[in-house]
């Protein structure tokens, strides 16, 4: 994370998420992620099998660090706001599957790429 800003809401938080997330392969990889979460989500309802739930959290983070580390080379914003960092990270895939992504991006100073 640059800096030592402190958000104290969402809205401040989330153009600050975007930048943490300025490389299409991080979004990628974020979007693998969290689409896996909730096919998680959905087999452990539709089966029962609730203690699948347990492996969300191993789907989630693995793609998302591995974008951090290995391509954005960031420190993950959720270390710092965990809860705000999983809405936002669920707000930037509904966009992207929604195809509403790329207005966001460039409000938060990134650009067209909607990826």
């Amino acid at each position: 994370m640059t800096g030592t800003r402190k958000y104290t809401d969402f809205g401040e938080f989330w153009p600050f998420y975007l930048q943490e997330h300025s490389k299409p392969q991080t979004r990628a990889l974020h979007y693998i992620g969290t689409t896996i979460v909730v096919l998680i989500a959905v087999a452990a309802a539709i089966t029962g099998r609730w203690l699948l739930l347990a492996a969300m959290p191993l789907a989630g983070y693995f793609f998302a660090w591995v974008a951090h580390f290995t391509v954005e080379k960031n420190r993950p914003a959720t270390f710092t706001y965990p809860l705000w960092s999983l809405a936002a990270d669920f707000k930037m895939w509904f966009l992207w599957l929604t195809g509403r992504l790329g207005p966001e991006l460039r409000k938060a100073g990134l650009g067209s790429d909607a990826s």
